[in-house]
């Protein structure tokens, strides 16, 4: 499933990285702890997280993870988006909680990691 398909189907608003959303997605993390993600997503995935700062751009792109969603209606800064924007990585946003947005997106996937 492409990042463009799950946004559309989850009702998540694309704020960058138009260019890079039919890349398909391969799994999802969900972690508001940098660390934690940079040690257990893996390229590809979907990152889901209430994070709003620069930094998580830096993540998605050392991890060449697909995309960045940031959930619970956090609103990125505007550094966070310039950054996505300028790097073409799809930030993503969603009024919805972490928990639904992961719910959501693993039973689209079904089993996928």
């Amino acid at each position: 499933m492409t990042v463009a398909e799950t946004a559309q189907a989850l009702g998540l608003e694309v704020l960058t990285g138009h260019a890079n959303l039919s890349r398909e997605i391969t799994g999802g993390c969900v972690s508001d702890l940098l660390s934690y993600v940079m040690g257990t997503a893996a390229a590809g995935n979907l990152w889901i997280t209430i994070q709003v700062h620069p930094n998580i751009i830096g993540v998605v792109e050392l991890l060449d993870l697909a995309a960045v969603v940031v959930a619970h209606g956090q609103v990125p800064e505007e550094a966070t988006v310039s950054k996505a924007r300028e790097q073409g990585i799809p930030l993503l946003t969603s009024a919805e909680t972490a928990f639904a947005v992961s719910g959501r997106l693993y039973a689209l996937m079904g089993s996928a990691p």
